[in-house]
């Protein structure tokens, strides 16, 4: 063979050397074909195999068993072959929305190949365009976990320019999240917090996301919940306003001192009216019953619309209760 390969060569004239290069032409040659032909589109069908992760009240995040997807996708030659290759034996996670994910029975939901199609970068990757699902139904076990709902609480500190404060309180949506973990540890947790929030020199609204504390060994349904504070400019009007006494008995008098509370209201700006017309200031007969040393807090019956804060002096007034 090898004779007849030297006669054939020194007939066609071609020397040693020369044959050493013909064999690198036809092996670069062939790289540039494959090369070229990975690189085309193709359509075929794709099979990986995948478990499911998905917020479920009362069970696990993550499925107990995977299932195999297959569908009709076009994607390059490389892609075919490399997920060909790893696709079943690599298992991929898949993040839900629990509204797709169905109930079927006890631990067992279900997820339609309807539902799929907006899952499929997830499931194939960017690189690989889904035509349809050959595959149905996909079920899968989340096996049920202790759990309850707990009081999300924001920790936080702001500060205010000059003439501006918050209206309200800090808003935390969710304002509470459902916890899992073991029953000795779900006991002990009565709240959840949030990351220190800090902002300092306001004068405007602000919002934004913030993460929950992580608690160890616990899941939480949330890992981050959105806050927002509204910040408005504001006027003060100060005025002095006499005190009421509301739920006094007719066989009693009480008289309070001071009769007269000094009251800085702060409203917001720009102030439409005076607001001090509508400002009503009480003690409370039931508070009296209750107090030790006969001193009682002085309290806004209500708060006009365009008043956001206000601060009162003194807060608490001396009470002399007596019989007619």
């Amino acid at each position: 063979m090898k004779e007849l390969l030297e006669r054939l060569l020194k007939s066609l004239g071609i020397s040693g050397r020369d044959w050493a290069a013909l064999l690198l032409a036809l092996l670069l040659a062939f790289s540039i074909w494959l090369i070229h032909n990975l690189s085309l589109k193709y359509n075929d069908y794709l099979t990986v195999s995948i478990d499911a992760q998905c917020n479920i009240e009362g069970h696990a995040d993550v499925s107990s068993n995977r299932c195999e997807v297959v569908a009709r996708g076009r994607a390059t030659g490389y892609n075919v072959i490399r997920k060909g290759l790893v696709g079943k034996r690599h298992v991929r996670r898949v993040t839900f929305k629990p509204d797709v994910m169905k109930h079927k029975e006890g631990d067992v939901y279900y997820v339609t190949s309807s539902d799929l199609m907006e899952y499929g970068h997830l499931i194939y990757g960017p690189d690989v365009t889904v035509e349809y699902f050959a595959s149905d139904t996909l079920f899968f076990t989340f096996p049920s976990v202790e759990f309850r709902k707990v009081p999300v609480h924001p920790v936080y500190s702001v500060s205010y320019l000059p003439q501006y404060m918050n209206v309200g309180d800090l808003k935390i949506v969710p304002d509470t999240v459902t916890i899992y973990g073991e029953a000795h540890l779900l006991e002990n947790i009565d709240q959840v917090f949030t990351s220190h929030i800090k902002r300092s020199n306001l004068n405007a609204d602000i919002q934004g996301v913030v993460a929950l504390e992580k608690l160890r060994g616990v899941r939480m349904s949330d890992s981050e919940v959105h806050y927002s504070l509204e910040v408005s400019r504001y006027v003060e009007v100060k005025a002095k306003v006499p005190v009421e006494v509301t739920g006094l008995p007719a066989d009693k008098e009480m008289i309070v001192l001071p009769s007269n509370v000094d009251v800085v209201l702060k409203c917001t700006f720009p102030m439409k009216e005076d607001p001090i017309e509508d400002v009503s200031l009480v003690v409370r007969y039931e508070d009296f019953l209750h107090s030790i040393s006969g001193k009682c807090p002085v309290k806004m019956s209500q708060t006009p619309d365009n008043v956001i804060g206000y601060e009162l002096d003194p807060f608490f007034v001396e009470c002399i209760v007596s019989d007619r």
